[in-house]
């Protein structure tokens, strides 16, 4: 897929109040600090497009981006962010798990792990969630050029085999690194099968 347009739609607090549209949605969501901003601007190759910083739990909206103008990419606020207070915890988790459930045009949710540390209590109890409630999704190992080749390998196969012990078949994954652009084409060509199977 070559992307010729990326640009902020809006932001929005509920579900209630997204973009009235039609057009499919792939969202984008991880711990707070795993890179999502970072892997956003990489995708579209706007490294001002999504807000990026050295502090986690920047991203306090459902942030809509229309691409090529025909899809949409969300990115989504980060979860696990010890720092918040726990009523502006559970105000964001609301409106995060009313999205993911209620949002008919989302066609695919991209689940961000952290390929540099062993696979996070918070992360497996996201992913059995979405498994439970039916939501399709794949899962993007990000800043895999913060360790050897060797050290993230071992580290998504562990992550893969925890997996293993509930799910029947492996979700789809792709290996990321928003310095290297590694895994641009691999995830912008599968949100393109996506679209075309879709018939968009």
């Amino acid at each position: 897929m070559v992307i010729r347009s990326a640009k902020y739609f809006n932001g929005c607090t509920s579900l209630a109040k997204c973009p009235k549209s039609d057009l499919p949605e792939f969202a984008f969501i991880g711990r707070s600090n795993v890179g999502k901003s970072s892997l956003i601007n990489m995708l579209t190759l706007n490294g001002k497009l999504a807000m990026t910083s050295q502090n986690p739990g920047k991203t306090i909206l459902i942030n809509h981006y229309i691409i090529n103008n025909n899809w949409f990419l969300v990115d989504l606020p980060g979860y696990g962010y010890a720092k918040r207070a726990k009523s502006e915890t559970a105000k964001f988790a609301k409106m995060i798990y009313s999205y993911i459930e209620g949002r008919e045009m989302l066609y695919c949710l991209f689940v961000l792990i952290d390929s540099n540390i062993p696979a996070q209590k918070i992360d497996l109890e996201f992913i059995q969630w979405l498994g439970e409630h039916g939501i399709p999704f794949s899962i993007i190992f990000t800043k895999a050029d913060k360790s050897s080749n060797a050290a993230v390998k071992k580290n998504i196969q562990a992550f893969n085999t925890i997996l293993q012990e509930t799910w029947e078949e492996l979700p789809k994954y792709f290996v990321s690194s928003s310095v290297k652009k590694t895994g641009r084409d691999e995830i912008l060509d599968y949100i393109d099968s996506i679209l075309k199977t879709c018939g968009k």
